[in-house]
């Protein structure tokens, strides 16, 4: 299931939860959002990977790209979201 979008799914899921508790902070979305931007994370980070050539075996490597990717997203997100209250 690791390589199906259920998987991709749930593991964004654990990377959402886990990029709000990286990057804490009040986001004009709530917990929802975040949870969606951890889904979009592990989305890109399995992309990104796929693409470089890199090979994600399973496991904490699904967790770590996934969070990675959910923490990038989550400043992409604030910082534009931040431009745009202004």
């Amino acid at each position: 299931m690791d390589r199906s979008i259920l998987g991709w799914l749930l593991i964004g899921l654990v990377a959402g939860i886990l990029g709000k508790i990286i990057m804490p902070g009040k986001d004009p979305g709530g917990f929802i959002v975040t949870i969606l931007v951890g889904i979009a994370g592990a989305l890109l980070a399995g992309f990104i990977a796929q693409s470089m050539g890199w090979q994600i075996v399973g496991g904490w490597q699904n967790y770590a790209a996934a969070t990675a990717g959910a923490v990038v997203l989550l400043a992409l997100y604030r910082l534009v979201m931040t431009r745009r209250v202004r």
